[in-house]
């Protein structure tokens, strides 16, 4: 089945945007979301789809809960090794994987903007 132009729009904003989170920084599954005016659940789940060669290019480590959680569904190992990026650039981490001092590293996305993804 076909996937929906407006998919492959929504897909090609978040890996946008994932793309200018700098280095450092972090920033949430919602504020992407509010951002492009869509559902949290939509950027998960582009984020959990990239390609290894995308997952390689893009900083998705820089993407986590709405607390500054790495996500508790996310498999342990994938988990461990965002964490594991994201305290290479300079954020700590704790044992349930809150991001530390979260003020100081977030990344604002934007304001909402107001997009109509339907084809």
């Amino acid at each position: 089945m076909a996937k929906s132009t407006a998919f492959a729009r929504i897909r090609a904003e978040v890996i946008r945007l994932v793309s200018m989170i700098p280095e450092g920084r972090f920033t949430t599954y919602g504020s992407i979301a509010v951002h492009m005016n869509c559902n949290p659940r939509h950027v998960a789940h582009t984020l959990s789809r990239l390609t290894d060669e995308e997952a390689k290019d893009l900083p998705w480590h820089r993407v986590v809960a709405a607390d500054a959680r790495i996500s508790r569904s996310m498999e342990p190992d994938l988990a461990a090794k965002q964490k594991a990026l994201l305290e290479a650039e300079g954020m700590k981490v704790d044992s349930k994987g809150y991001i530390a001092d979260s003020d100081a590293h977030f990344h604002v996305v934007g304001i909402r903007r107001d997009i109509r993804w339907k084809d």
